[in-house]
């Protein structure tokens, strides 16, 4: 019937022989973007002409359902059931992109067409989703095959085409179908490891919260030499309430909004930190010494820890300024929180912050959460299987924390099935996910494709946690 040494071996000439090449080339060639209008049928063909066949020919039973929110993308599941009494699975991944972005791409490279360079494979959706979910799949059929069609367990998946759009009608669609999905854990793909060469484990996102600070004086603008000086700018005082939220080094100044009001990453979260590298930017950015709360590991700072960012800000005209005081000012603002805080007391708290320190005038609209931060404890028995798996199929230490840096719908699961969360990440923090030049590194990626090879044989094995 095979070994686990043969069925790793299976999935890595899968890869080396090109075959998996070809295959995340034919996910990518399809234009998914639920992002842009127009888009819906590229969607769906992604799922049934693509995705289906595929599920199918490993013994899927596949129903694609209609989004419960009007004009997002279907949502697929997928049921192999092989014996109800051994441990069950659900997958999660997600076949929509962002938008293709075409006219920004480097010359010789588009969104819709993928492109191999060196150690990189460039096309949209190669690192967010498709390449993950199809490392995943792909190592799945490498140990049906070298076990003659048996897994030993059970599988189901979710593969969802709004993610992209803060996942609408997920969280009612999973709940409506809680019965049929239910399993005992959730491990799935997506997002950076914390390094591209180390192996990672994330038992959680970090979520994100969202608002407006917004001062509106008057219906226009007034001349800045006769009313400068006389009269409020708007700007002025928006950019007071920002500085009042985090100091001139990233520390934020608004306490309430940090996990424990502040008093310190927690211990159990700062143990599986401990010694947790960060990296692989690419130069897409820098790590800077000194931003952030001070005291904190680069890993606690971005895993453990709240961060507040502008993400826009505008007042007048600033492709074409005029010598005016502003009529108004406004700026999106974003939290991304663990689930140490509480991001109900958010908006309460940054009224009462701006109120003291005499910003009355600035106000906070469009508050509300976009995706809730989710946690399994990083000792949980099925974190540490995996870890162990890992490990065993790959060499090397493999790293577990606590939660990515980033938002993805795992609260959606724990909260309607009560399944832990083992997120195994593929991508890097490099590979340009949102925007041009989105690419998958090869060796991470090969490394996926084993490291789940291992997993889907161990899943049949004795030893596995239920529950």
């Amino acid at each position: 019937m095979g070994t686990r040494d043969e069925a790793l071996a299976r999935a890595g000439r899968f890869f080396d022989e090109g075959h998996f090449r070809t295959l995340l080339g034919d996910l990518v060639s399809v234009p998914s973007s639920s992002q842009e209008a127009g888009r819906v049928g590229e969607m769906e063909r992604y799922l049934t002409g693509l995705i289906q066949p595929w599920l199918e020919r490993l013994g899927f039973t596949v129903t694609l359902h209609p989004n419960p929110e009007e004009g997002f993308g279907p949502i697929l599941t997928a049921l192999r059931i092989e014996d109800p009494a051994r441990p069950t699975v659900l997958l999660y991944g997600h076949g929509d992109t962002v938008a293709g972005l075409d006219e920004q791409w480097s010359e010789g490279l588009e969104p819709w067409r993928l492109t191999d360079r060196g150690d990189r494979w460039y096309g949209r959706g190669t690192a967010d989703n498709k390449g993950q979910h199809a490392i995943n799949l792909a190592a799945l059929e490498a140990v049906l095959q070298e076990r003659g069609g048996r897994l030993g367990a059970n599988v189901k998946l979710v593969l969802e085409m709004a993610e992209e759009r803060g996942s609408k009608g997920l969280r009612d669609f999973v709940a409506a179908h809680a019965e049929e999905l239910a399993a005992d854990a959730l491990i799935a793909s997506d997002g950076p490891r914390v390094e591209p060469g180390l192996p990672t484990i994330a038992t959680g996102t970090r979520g994100t919260w969202h608002c407006d600070l917004a001062v509106s004086l008057r219906e226009g603008g007034v001349h800045s030499g006769h009313w400068g000086g006389l009269t409020r700018d708007p700007a002025i005082l928006l950019a007071h309430a920002i500085a009042s939220i985090a100091d001139k080094d990233g520390r934020v100044r608004l306490r309430d909004w940090l996990p424990g009001g502040g008093a310190g990453v927690p211990e159990a979260v700062r143990a599986v930190l401990r010694d947790c590298p960060v990296g692989g930017g690419d130069g897409a950015a820098s790590i800077d010494a000194g931003w952030g709360e001070p005291g904190l590991s680069d890993a606690e700072k971005i895993y453990g820890w709240n961060s507040f960012i502008v993400l826009a800000m505008l007042s007048g005209r600033p492709e074409n300024p005029v010598n005016a005081v502003a009529p108004w000012a406004r700026a999106h603002c974003q939290i991304r929180y663990t689930v140490d805080s509480n991001p109900s007391g958010f908006e309460p708290a940054l009224r009462r912050h701006l109120d003291a320190a005499g910003l009355e005038l600035v106000r906070i609209e469009n508050a509300g959460l976009r995706m809730p931060a989710s946690r399994t404890a990083p000792d949980h028995p099925w974190v540490r299987w995996a870890q162990e798996s890992m490990q065993r199929s790959l060499g090397k230490r493999v790293q577990i924390i606590p939660n990515s840096s980033g938002g993805l719908p795992g609260d959606v699961f724990v909260d309607h099935l009560g399944v832990p969360l083992v997120w195994v990440p593929h991508s890097y923090n490099g590979c340009k996910q949102h925007g041009p030049d989105e690419h998958l590194l090869t060796a991470p990626a090969r490394e996926g494709l084993l490291a789940f090879a291992g997993m889907w044989w161990d899943l049949g094995e004795a030893g596995t946690p239920r529950g």
